[in-house]
């Protein structure tokens, strides 16, 4: 197996980063988009880094424009 942390700082500072330091990571800029069934169809819930659910949108650019307009980078989780 190929060590690749010797040399890259990065790689080092998230190899030894606590359980919650790295559940916390991005807390503060990332939105992840997770689509969700309920009986009126398909919703998208806009959360946090940490799980938590931020808001609830009924389309998938509705919560990318919320997750940008609170200056959160939207990504998506499948």
């Amino acid at each position: 197996m190929i060590d690749n942390t010797t040399d890259n700082p990065v790689a080092t500072m998230l190899k030894n980063m606590s359980s919650q330091d790295f559940r916390d990571l991005g807390l503060q800029h990332i939105a992840y988009i997770r689509p969700f069934e309920e009986q009126q169809g398909t919703l998208y819930a806009v959360c946090a880094a940490d799980g938590r659910r931020l808001s609830v949108m009924k389309s998938f650019e509705e919560a990318v424009m919320v997750s940008l307009s609170n200056k959160l980078e939207p990504v998506t989780v499948h």
